[in-house]
């Protein structure tokens, strides 16, 4: 919980984010406030006619109000300025996170992170505007990595003690298979493994003869 009062202290008012009891935030963001230098590039020589405030604040409003949270166990991204849209998708379903830059945020530093998950249609989740994208794209892929990781831990030790009693069932079946054989071996023989007294009259009636 450390780490997600700390979170939300650094990046923004996080009470809109419901979390798992076992779930602590890793990172959280949103887009990069110089991401609204094209918003005062245009709304400013507007702003006599007031529609340049219009757009500058409505550009405004919506960077301030974006945010992007990756926890130990899922991703979020919510948007919305009246309204509040919140999308989650577990670190399981990502199959694909690659980032992008266009040329002026390549000079400032922020790109767009996607996302991709298996059987969905294309990107299902976009960082878009964050400060130093790769870093961030870096920091998901590892949580992914050590999440998979662990998971693949648990079951190859489900796997091992499967196997284990699977190879005792075995040795016990072979023992008694053994076992039978034995017993079966000493039909038609003496205790010590002299010829029985059939073949002892053969012997005799040879001899007779």
């Amino acid at each position: 919980m450390a780490a997600e009062t700390a979170a939300g202290d650094a990046n923004g008012d996080l009470a809109w984010l419901s979390l798992d009891d076992d779930e602590t935030v890793v990172w959280a963001g949103g887009p990069d406030r110089r991401t609204l230098i094209p918003a005062f590039v245009v709304g400013l020589p507007l702003s006599i006619v007031l529609i340049g405030l219009v757009i500058i604040a409505s550009e405004y409003l919506r960077v301030t109000n974006t945010h992007y949270v990756v926890t130990n166990r899922a991703l979020y991204q919510k948007t919305g300025v009246l309204s509040r849209d919140v999308k989650r998708i577990e670190h399981g379903k990502v199959q694909d996170i690659s980032y992008s830059q266009s040329a002026l945020g390549t000079h400032f530093g922020y790109g767009t992170v996607e996302v991709s998950t298996a059987g969905g249609s294309g990107v299902e989740l976009a960082f878009k505007s964050v400060p130093d994208p790769k870093a961030v794209q870096q920091r998901i892929s590892d949580r992914i990595k050590r999440e998979r990781v662990d998971s693949g831990a648990d079951r190859t030790k489900d796997d091992v003690l499967e196997e284990i009693l699977t190879e005792l069932r075995a040795i016990r079946a072979a023992v008694d298979d053994d076992s039978d054989e034995g017993g079966r071996s000493t039909v038609g023989s003496g205790a010590t493994g002299r010829p029985t007294d059939d073949h002892h009259s053969e012997y005799d009636e040879d001899q007779s003869v």
